[in-house]
């Protein structure tokens, strides 16, 4: 068995389904920099992937602007000068934005209720005092 990213209790994605390649990081950092491959890019196909449809739709429709228009969720991570924790952090955040969608999957709709007789009575008795408190800086007439 591969190993997998665990989004849920009951998702996980296989690590297979993630390309992730080392890059050469950005910025100072001395003569390291130019000939260790340090950063990592992180590819994931949301399309092409294992996640249930539902999960699919919703990243997809994130305004995001680490998924591309093809629906390719692509992070760059160069925090850390070792590739591995690297790799590591890309995989978090991979981790997080699934999550991120997982969590607003999982919230329950609201059922509609009626008001009750009680507060439609206090409603209308607030909107009838602040009237009358309204009514109270009108012009006096002589």
């Amino acid at each position: 068995m591969s190993a997998m990213l665990r989004i849920s209790s009951s998702v996980s994605v296989p690590i297979g389904e993630i390309e992730i390649s080392g890059i050469r990081a950005q910025g100072a950092g001395g003569q390291n920099v130019n000939k260790v491959s340090s950063a990592v890019h992180l590819r994931f196909d949301i399309g092409a992937s294992s996640l249930p449809d539902r999960y699919k739709e919703q990243l997809l429709a994130l305004s995001d602007q680490r998924i591309t228009k093809e629906g390719v969720v692509v992070i760059k991570s160069q925090q850390y000068r070792s590739l591995e924790k690297n790799r590591e952090e890309a995989l978090r955040r991979l981790q997080e934005l699934i999550a991120r969608v997982a969590a607003t999957l999982a919230r329950a709709k609201r059922k509609a209720t009626r008001p009750t007789r009680g507060s439609q009575k206090r409603r209308l008795e607030s909107k009838t005092r602040r009237g009358g408190i309204k009514a109270l800086r009108a012009r006096v007439a002589e």
